[in-house]
């Protein structure tokens, strides 16, 4: 048996003859069948029933139930599209494919990018490694909208990020990304807080409410006493979680960042690594990071080796224990 898609993008079931065993939109019968119309999949269980879209009845929790790691799920709406684990069959936050980046030098061809498939879902933590010149901030100028490919397809949450107009473009960055550098990218002139909301009042927030909010990222990387310290009066570790604040302040799906700890110590570079970490397993937070140091990589879910501009390896790893 094989496995179609739904057209809302989950997958059915096909027999062999071709046709799938459940309608478009309505009851799920999933291959693995239990007892009581029910169907299992996956590690849960989806009791089938005959309410269409929108129709669950109010008070009901019965129509689905999740068994196992999930627990008992009460969901409203559409019941089945409520009660897929999160990340199973959901949009990626970051998805490209065929991506190609060519650079003429003289006479000479200099494939930078070659033929690049990625995919990161919502609440992982992703490392890009490799050697110098191997073609790791190319990729992640593409990704994030910077450097347009020679060809090729990404989008973000679904949505395409190449082939619409350039304010589009702009607008679905700023939404959707937070960039956090090597050189930290301070504004010299500004305060701490003056750093972190200067997204907020980019895209036309209110200054009271863009305040209120750079002083709350500031108290979640544990600046709440530095607000009004400008970047010279700031360590470089300091400097960084300024910088990271203000990659989260507007809450974007997706952080991307290029050698995060490149300029600071080995005990600075664990202490922004620990704050990293904990906001992606805390708050889900998406991250996508380009490094050299395997220590770095180590802290992220999976590994994505290149080199020549080519993928080599993308591998699952497990994060050691905090100290």
């Amino acid at each position: 048996m094989r496995l179609d898609r739904r057209i809302d993008g989950a997958p059915l079931p096909v027999h062999s003859d071709g046709q799938t065993k459940s309608d478009p939109l309505g009851k799920p019968q999933f291959h693995d069948d239990v007892g009581d119309g029910g169907a299992r999949s996956d590690g849960f269980v989806m009791a089938s029933t005959p309410k269409s879209f929108g129709q669950r009845a109010e008070g009901n929790d019965n129509d689905f139930e999740f068994i196992g790691s999930f627990g008992h799920v009460v969901p409203s709406g559409q019941g089945f599209m409520n009660t897929i684990p999160f990340g199973s069959f959901m949009t990626p936050a970051l998805e490209a494919h065929s991506l190609w980046k060519l650079y003429e030098a003289g006479e000479s061809l200099v494939e930078a990018v070659r033929d690049v498939n990625i995919k990161i879902d919502s609440g992982e933590m992703v490392a890009v490694m490799g050697p110098s010149g191997c073609g790791k901030t190319t990729l992640l100028n593409i990704l994030s909208g910077i450097d347009e490919p020679s060809s090729g397809m990404v989008s973000v949450n679904g949505e395409k990020l190449y082939g619409i107009s350039d304010d589009a473009r702009t607008d679905l960055r700023g939404a959707s990304f937070g960039f956090i550098f090597q050189d930290f990218n301070l504004l010299p002139v500004l305060s701490a807080a003056e750093n972190v909301e200067l997204p907020l009042l980019l895209k036309g927030e209110a200054p009271h409410e863009a305040r209120k909010k750079a002083l709350e990222a500031l108290e979640m990387v544990g600046l709440e006493d530095r607000g009004e310290h400008r970047p010279a009066e700031l360590s470089g570790g300091q400097q960084q979680r300024v910088a990271v604040a203000r990659a989260i302040v507007h809450q974007p799906s997706i952080i991307l960042c290029d050698e995060p700890t490149g300029n600071l110590d080995n005990n600075t570079s664990k202490e922004v690594m620990s704050l990293l970490s904990e906001m992606n397993r805390n708050q889900r937070t998406t991250f996508l990071i380009v490094t050299h140091d395997a220590n770095i990589a180590a802290k992220c879910q999976r590994t994505i080796t290149m080199s020549d501009g080519m993928v080599l390896t993308d591998s699952i790893t497990t994060p050691p224990e905090e100290e």
